[in-house]
């Protein structure tokens, strides 16, 4: 299943100053490509992985912008850390900023679809059926029980084979309409309170022996709630 990119990213490749609030030493870090919802950056520290960190990125002498982050990806290459970062709260005013950076300093750019790693984009070679953009959010595998309702009322039980911050990869034993809204509880390990949320079916199929396996977007990236699932 793929998390369809909703914003298109400016392709800057720029070196500019990062702060992190982790590390009190300014660094530099290059900016592969950049849009309101995220960045890929390039650095040589390590960002933390599965937690919300504060990153401030000072894109030119007028405009830094302030954002919570989360890491999406990760991978090495050439010696330096190659990072995804969805801003998972940024305020209008530093959109607004890096509207203005953008419209100074790369006015003829046009916004454009970035191709993430290979190895994080596609798992098995498999995709749903009109998911034809790039994996925004890493995915892992993981078995977890749920029960599901549909918008008709019917109760269904399901397990996942996998999982990220924007959708999930359900097997089931009935069949799931496609585009069909529906609730989840997952199951959360060595807990008594699961973790609800809501989807719509974007893909479904038969699995073998009378099963069937479904890719549900999420109707919110819910990172908090997905780390909560991996830590456990």
């Amino acid at each position: 299943m793929h998390e369809r990119r909703k914003l298109k990213r400016w392709h800057i490749d720029r070196r500019v100053l990062c702060k992190l609030k982790q590390i009190t030493n300014d660094l530099y870090c290059q900016i592969k490509d950049i849009n309101y919802s995220g960045a890929q950056v390039v650095l040589n520290v390590e960002l933390p992985l599965r937690t919300a960190f504060k990153m401030s990125l000072r894109l030119s002498d007028q405009y830094t912008v302030d954002v919570r982050a989360w890491v999406t990806w990760h991978k090495v290459e050439g010696g330096s850390n190659h990072y995804g970062v969805y801003f998972s709260q940024i305020k209008d005013a530093d959109k607004d900023k890096i509207n203005k950076f953008i419209n100074i300093f790369y006015p003829d750019d046009v916004p454009e679809k970035v191709s993430l790693p290979e190895d994080i984009v596609v798992e098995n070679g498999e995709e749903g059926e009109g998911m034809d953009d790039h994996r925004i959010f890493e995915r892992f595998k993981r078995e977890i029980s749920a029960r599901f309702v549909g918008l008709d009322g019917k109760e269904g039980t399901a397990r996942t084979f996998d999982v990220s911050a924007k959708g999930l990869g359900l097997s089931t034993d009935r069949e799931l309409e496609s585009q069909a809204n529906i609730e989840i509880w997952l199951s959360v390990p060595n807990s008594s309170d699961p973790l609800y949320t809501r989807g719509q079916v974007v893909w479904s199929r038969a699995a073998g022996k009378g099963g069937y396996q479904s890719g549900v977007e999420l109707e919110r990236a819910d990172l908090m709630g997905i780390s909560r699932l991996l830590r456990s």
